[in-house]
């Protein structure tokens, strides 16, 4: 029996016991943060540096490059005053050592979302919303593709515990610049849940609905071409949120899909009866109507009789 427990304890103090046990902390997406969700295909390493490329890239064009502190700016300035007696520039190298050493928040930072195949990258000081949105309406048109393993890129502007009296609580106030008198707009809400069962989707999406009609009435749904989108992305008890636009022209934010051929507009078009015929596109429409205009030229000059026979001008 001794034996038994003196093994227990030789687990407990050299943590054999806790081999598999994940700790939770601040790499790990957490309630309070913003940033961005990417989604990918099983590469998450790579998908990881495209992210930070190209996030870089399009902040350093709104934002600025990132200015990274150094603690031993100062370094010159001390080695300079010959005044100073040994202790204080002991006292100052050892200050800007603990300046240097430092944790520092960058403005992107690379975080554990909680689900497979989806990255969380936390921002600091930037919007996040619209750093998205310049980078999808710059390849929407340029048709530059710059990544081969992101999916999907969605801003995440604000977050709260994923269940529904938190979420409802929340976006009362969340949903305010958007949705509030006299602000009004079409919408639809894009939901999905990630490693959680406890959220219905229906209900959650028709309390959402109940409290963007609250805030005004003029607030309409539309699932063909909405001016906003909400997004809403729920992983394990946490819910990722923001209102964005252009989310069906950016291809619901698929960084693969913006940078393809936009399909030719189909247009509606009547038969000679007044009836809805079929969607052309309008190059066909032009050819048609060029085929038309031809047929239309030709028997201006040449006359049709009654049995169809053609006749020459002059003759009786």
């Amino acid at each position: 029996m001794s034996e038994v427990q003196d093994r227990k304890r030789s687990k407990k103090r050299y943590g054999g016991g806790h081999r598999n046990k994940r700790y939770k902390g601040s790499r790990e997406l957490e309630v309070g943060m913003q940033g961005i969700l990417i989604t990918c295909n099983m590469n998450e390493r790579k998908c990881t540096a495209e992210a930070f490329n190209l996030l870089n890239e399009y902040a350093d064009q709104l934002y600025g490059p990132e200015k990274v502190r150094n603690g031993l700016e100062s370094g010159s300035e001390a080695e300079e005053d010959d005044d100073d007696d040994v202790e204080t520039a002991l006292k100052k190298e050892v200050s800007q050592l603990r300046a240097s050493t430092g944790k520092q928040e960058r403005r992107f930072q690379a975080l554990d979302s909680g689900a497979n195949n989806v990255l969380f990258i936390r921002t600091v000081n930037l919007e996040p919303d619209k750093l998205v949105h310049h980078i999808l309406t710059d390849l929407h048109t340029t048709k530059k593709k710059k990544s081969r393993v992101i999916l999907r890129m969605l801003p995440v502007s604000g977050t709260c515990k994923a269940f529904q009296e938190d979420m409802e609580k929340y976006l009362t106030t969340f949903l305010e610049p958007w949705f509030k008198t006299p602000k009004h707009a079409t919408y639809q809400i894009a939901f999905k849940a990630r490693n959680s069962s406890h959220n219905k989707r229906d209900e959650i999406i028709k309390a959402l609905a109940g409290l963007v009609g609250k805030l005004n009435p003029k607030n309409k749904v539309d699932l063909t071409n909405p001016e906003l989108t909400m997004i809403v992305e729920v992983i394990k008890s946490v819910c990722c949120l923001s209102v964005v636009a252009d989310y069906t022209l950016y291809r619901k934010y698929n960084l693969q899909e913006v940078v393809k051929e936009d399909p030719p507009k189909l247009q509606v078009v009547k038969d000679e009866q007044g009836e809805e015929a079929d969607g052309v596109s309008t190059h066909q429409e032009d050819q048609k109507a060029d085929q038309e205009k031809g047929k239309q030229e030709a028997g201006k000059d040449v006359p049709e009789t009654d049995c169809g026979a053609k006749t020459v001008k002059g003759e009786q």
